[in-house]
């Protein structure tokens, strides 16, 4: 790929906020290595239930005072609208561009009764739209093998085609490791009128359970042969981060020649794996 082409794409990266200053140390150390992917931002996350709140607002932070450009993710489960609203003027006053807006997970245990004003990513979109116009850039997720709680995939379409008519301007997806999921999904948008962005997100493939966890959690699936060979691997690390490597190093590949406007990279706060797709990607300078 070309620096032309380079330009043309979007490449982000995803960190969340963590817990201890030790934590944020090394944090700040992997992000100063991944600033050689020049990504146009990087978002941070937000907790079930506003619960690292304190934590997003300090990597937001400090990524804005290193030149960065910061999108916070905004949930509005458990959240009323004034406390959003608040939020976001903090952002604004901090000069942050960018949002990421998601409906958010209640807090474990609360069930409906942690829910706050607004339930629905594009109640909290309608919401930024009408308290601060175009004031930011909004990015929402999106699903390509459908939200694990949606009654089915057209369901899921439609959610989404709501949020896109509320104001987002782009979309992240869930990760996922069949191409075709992808694509399936984008002409699936495009044929409902939906032409907005929707950036691919990428997980490195580095710790088989963790994956293995978090996909059943939100509805991600691994292929069968990739499990299979993961679970060959059984505790061989190296073996397992060479594979994750070569498997999503491939798939980015694929996506991008296929015409994707660029990678989502979920770094899980490291920057090892993703500097090796990159570098695989030729993407380097």
């Amino acid at each position: 790929m070309n620096s032309e082409q380079k330009d043309r794409k979007l490449f982000s990266l995803e960190l969340f906020p963590p817990k201890t200053e030790q934590g944020m140390e090394k944090l700040q150390e992997h992000v100063k290595r991944l600033t050689r992917i020049d990504p146009l931002y990087i978002s941070v996350t937000f907790g079930a239930g506003g619960s690292t709140q304190q934590r997003t607002f300090q990597c937001v932070e400090w990524l804005v005072s290193e030149g960065i450009e910061a999108a916070p993710h905004i949930s509005c489960i458990s959240s009323t609208s004034e406390e959003i609203i608040g939020m976001l003027q903090r952002y604004k006053e901090q000069g942050i561009q960018r949002l990421v807006a998601l409906r958010g997970d209640a807090p474990s245990g609360a069930g409906p009764v942690g829910r706050g004003e607004l339930n629905h990513a594009n109640e909290l979109v309608t919401l930024i739209r009408q308290e601060f116009g175009d004031r930011f850039h909004i990015e929402v997720a999106a699903y390509p093998e459908v939200h694990p709680q949606a009654a089915n995939a057209s369901v899921d379409l439609q959610n989404f085609k709501r949020k896109v008519e509320a104001g987002a301007d782009a979309a992240i997806t869930q990760y996922f490791y069949n191409p075709d999921a992808y694509f399936h999904f984008v002409d699936s948008c495009r044929d409902q009128g939906i032409e907005i962005p929707i950036v691919p997100g990428i997980m490195p493939i580095t710790n088989y359970s963790n994956l293995s966890r978090f996909s059943d959690a939100c509805g991600a699936e691994i292929p069968r042969w990739i499990r299979k060979r993961l679970e060959a691997y059984a505790d061989d690390v190296d073996s397992i981060r060479a594979f994750g490597v070569e498997v999503v190093s491939e798939l980015c590949q694929r996506l991008l020649d296929g015409g994707a406007p660029g990678l989502h990279f979920y770094t899980m706060n490291q920057s090892a794996a993703v500097l090796k797709i990159w570098d695989n990607l030729g993407l380097t300078d």
